[in-house]
């Protein structure tokens, strides 16, 4: 069977993006509960303040200027990760930008909105939560550039297409380093899952590496049937893409500390946030990782994880969240 990156080599990468993340043993927590608990930077990653969205940039821009784009539009939230990282990415890229944001527009930007304006790139807002609104908007936004002659690259909300999730088949291979560089093996890898991007590429790269652990997706916003599918139609079409094979039975959601829903902040989420920046020093957000983190954290306490386990906690960024 082909390694990961053997896999991945007719797919190309930007490659000067990225360096492998660091990874920290939380020893408090480790120690507490009898079980090796380390934490993966990938807050720590390139363009923009870093995140999960800069290893799916990684695929998706160098598709885009593979193909002689000179466009891009991306699809979030006014205060997308996915958004923030696409447009510090096409500046560095010298593409022109383009947002299509839900949400009115702000007199005051903040966070993620902020950092957009200060690279100085289109921002087009809908006043709608709905995301098939956000989506429309952009489809008409790409016919009115084309029309002027751009090449447009037009990317999903999260960048959850099968090119994107390249981006964590390949962070996988790092993740099999990973355990070979610390002398562990890791039981279990738990991260947060939003647009399905990030937990759809990590079970292809768990396909191909033939890695016996289970990993973890802790939602923050959908009811587990609806994204254990979404997860799954995804690394199906992304394992296709590679001839891989992945068992549905890979595809494991937790949607029990979403809270009363996206972004609404839990009790156990506030806990999490304050607990790793005092005693950790590591700033996670109240979306995204911080519900992952309440969830790792109650799973030790309830005993979910065997004394001695190894377990992989992935920070995927989002913690300029804090400055909205």
């Amino acid at each position: 069977m082909p390694t990961i990156q053997e896999s991945l080599r007719p797919f190309p990468r930007l490659h000067n993006s990225l360096v492998p993340t660091p990874v920290h043993r939380l020893d408090c927590l480790s120690d507490k509960y009898g079980v090796n608990v380390c934490c993966k930077r990938d807050d720590l990653t390139g363009f923009g303040f870093g995140g999960n969205k800069t290893r799916k940039l990684d695929f998706l821009l160098a598709d885009a200027l593979g193909q002689g784009c000179d466009t891009l539009i991306a699809i979030g939230a006014n205060q997308s990760n996915f958004c923030r990282v696409t447009a510090s990415y096409g500046v560095w890229g010298h593409m022109e930008v383009h947002l299509v944001l839900g949400g009115a527009k702000c007199e005051h930007p903040t966070g993620n909105l902020r950092v957009d304006h200060l690279l100085g790139v289109t921002c087009h807002h809908v006043n709608s939560p709905d995301w098939d609104n956000w989506a429309c908007e952009a489809e008409e936004l790409e016919k009115k550039l084309a029309a002027q002659g751009k090449k447009v690259y037009r990317m999903p909300v999260g960048g959850s297409t099968p090119r994107g999730a390249f981006g964590y088949v390949d962070a996988f291979s790092e993740i099999i380093a990973d355990q070979s560089r610390l002398g562990v093996e890791f039981d279990a890898v738990i991260h947060a899952s939003s647009s399905a991007g990030t937990q759809a590429g990590l079970v292809v790269g768990q396909a191909i590496s033939g890695w016996n652990g289970s990993i973890i997706g802790v939602s923050v916003a959908k009811p587990k049937p609806e994204l254990r599918q979404e997860v799954l139609d995804l690394a199906w079409a992304t394992a296709a893409q590679i001839d891989a094979v992945v068992d549905p039975a890979s595809i494991v959601v937790d949607d029990s500390y979403i809270g009363e829903g996206y972004a609404a902040r839990t009790a156990g989420c506030r806990e999490a946030v304050a607990m790793f920046a005092r005693r950790f020093g590591i700033f996670l957000d109240y979306v995204y990782t911080g519900k992952a983190a309440a969830a790792l954290i109650d799973y030790l306490r309830k005993g979910r994880f065997a004394q001695g386990a190894n377990v992989l906690f992935i920070h995927t960024g989002g913690n300029i969240e804090l400055f909205e």
